[in-house]
């Protein structure tokens, strides 16, 4: 299936929240629900203010799978659970490649099917932080694109 590429409107947060938490609730078997509840508003009322946002929708229009970026860094990547492995995920970040010129993503080391993604996608390991961005016991490796496959 070809999918199309839209922006993110302010009135459509609730949404990409809800995509979101079900993505993070079926990748993220290492967070605990408090890490889960801390991250959700910091998202919906702050990070998601602080980058570009593009989705991909269904053919019911909801948002099925989304991305944000900045200066060059894919910050978030988030697939709906039932659209895994249906190329959403290549799609958006094909586009980000292609059209926002991204050059890095940071990935929790714990979410082994991410870090295998973006290893197909054409990125490298290239650092490690032991801490998330919130000082978190959340490991994070610093990947950088050295070969677009796209």
């Amino acid at each position: 299936m070809k999918y199309k590429i839209s922006d993110i409107k302010k009135d459509e947060y609730n949404e990409v929240i809800q995509v979101w938490e079900a993505s993070v609730r079926a990748t993220h078997l290492f967070l605990k629900e408090e890490d889960i509840q801390y991250f959700k508003p910091l998202i919906l009322n702050t990070y998601l203010d602080a980058v570009a946002l593009k989705c991909v929708k269904n053919e019911t229009d909801k948002i099925i799978g989304f991305l944000g970026v900045a200066e060059q860094n894919l910050e978030m990547l988030f697939i709906h659970p039932d659209y895994r492995g249906k190329h959403v995920g290549k799609t958006l970040v094909n586009f980000a490649i292609t059209e926002m010129n991204i050059k890095k993503v940071d990935v929790n080391e714990q979410n082994e099917q991410a870090v295998g993604f973006y290893k197909k996608c054409g990125f490298e390991t290239i650092n490690r932080s032991e801490l998330d961005s919130s000082g978190k016991p959340y490991p994070i490796l610093h990947m950088e694109l050295k070969n677009n496959f796209y």
